[in-house]
């Protein structure tokens, strides 16, 4: 590698900046991508129970059904009124416009005077596990406060007295995100998911670019390695999306969501280099065997989602199946969430990540190998 192997490899460079500066939309696609997909997911985007809309029959019309049906605050849940019906509440369950319907019992208060348990009913729109499950826990935290006053007030205990009783007091320290903030971590992980995205289309998109305009041909039958040809081009995707990483963190990330960024800013535009150069190589794989565009579109979409849904960003390894488990091992995705999430808020340095690097490094070469593998082979007879 003499100085005019490093020049050709500089020119070639320019050359796929230079083309990738001229298609505007491209450009523009771009720049949203790291700024307008990131503020809607931070903003837009939430992990808890926020306005559910629930109603309620009550059959009983006392003060203690209205106790209960007190529990149901915002900002978790937006009652909306009483359903005279049992088939209006499924008619509204059926069209989602409740989540929920609270189904107060005949005789709620008289038999929890005369000190007999009863029950209350609560139809519930599963179709949306997440908030189902949400919706379902948080009713049951307000049914468990409501039977604690319930049974001191019948117990006649002030709430100050039930403090002198002995108890256990769990002292939680939440550590790195300690308000839980939901912008923070779906922002970081937006951003993650557009440099996958971005990794794996736009190298693969310049390649074929290239077969589609026959100017690949020509470059084939330069005095050209194939690592000369798609080193530059690998090279530039890495320009763009650095970039655009620095655009999503000192505009969006930092200004708007306030994310504190606790490690190195150095260290996290290395190991995001390192990723692009892992995810890359499956973007040179997706050109060598695609034609157009519309091919490159569609096999991006089919390798990006086992790398999302694997990378452990929405679900924990642990709770996924075994085989899935060991499929974890093979999605860049992976290494990069546990590297972001420890530099950005838990300010991790190279002693704690390293492992992790070094594995991405490793995945990234085996990839790219195959990636210039797949790409000579084209051209053989």
């Amino acid at each position: 590698m003499n100085w005019l192997w490093w020049r050709r490899i500089f020119a070639l460079t320019q050359k796929e900046l230079l083309q990738f500066s001229r298609d505007l939309i491209l450009v523009v696609a771009t720049i949203y991508f790291f700024t307008g997909e990131v503020y809607i997911a931070g903003k837009g985007v939430s992990l808890e129970l926020v306005k559910a809309p629930i109603g309620y029959m009550d059959h009983d019309q006392s003060l203690a059904s209205r106790e209960w049906l007190n529990k149901l605050r915002p900002p978790y849940f937006d009652v909306k009124g009483q359903v005279t019906e049992e088939a209006t509440a499924f008619e509204l369950l059926d069209k989602s416009q409740l989540l929920g319907v609270v189904d107060i019992p005949p005789h709620f208060q008289r038999d929890l005077l005369k000190g007999h348990s009863t029950a209350i009913g609560f139809q519930l729109d599963g179709s949306n596990v997440v908030l189902g499950n949400l919706a379902n826990s948080y009713t049951g935290l307000a049914n468990a406060y409501f039977n604690q006053e319930w049974m001191l007030k019948q117990m006649k205990v002030t709430p100050a007295q039930a403090l002198e009783v002995p108890r256990v007091d769990m002292r939680q320290m939440v550590l790195f995100n300690p308000e839980g903030n939901n912008a923070w971590f779906m922002s970081i992980s937006e951003m993650m998911t557009v440099m996958t995205m971005l990794s794996l289309f736009l190298t693969a998109a310049i390649v074929v670019k290239e077969k589609e305009r026959g100017t690949i041909e020509q470059l084939s039958i330069a005095p050209l390695t194939p690592l000369q040809i798609l080193l530059p081009k690998i090279l530039a995707v890495e320009l763009i999306l650095l970039s655009g990483i620095a655009l999503s963190i000192f505009v969006v990330l930092l200004p708007v969501f306030n994310v504190p960024f606790q490690g190195s800013f150095f260290l996290f535009f290395l190991v995001s280099a390192v990723y692009v150069y892992a995810v890359s190589g499956l973007g040179l794989f997706i050109a060598t065997i695609s034609k157009n565009l519309a091919q490159v579109m569609i096999i991006s979409i089919l390798l990006l989602m086992p790398i999302i849904l694997l990378s452990g960003a929405f679900t924990p390894p642990e709770a996924m199946p075994k085989w899935e488990q060991a499929l974890i091992w093979l999605s860049p995705l992976y290494y990069y969430i546990n590297m972001g999430y420890g530099i950005i808020l838990k300010g991790s340095g190279l002693e704690i990540i390293w492992q992790n690097l070094l594995a991405l490094f490793a995945l990234g070469s085996v990839l790219f190998l195959f990636g210039i593998r797949q790409f000579k082979k084209q051209f053989e007879v």
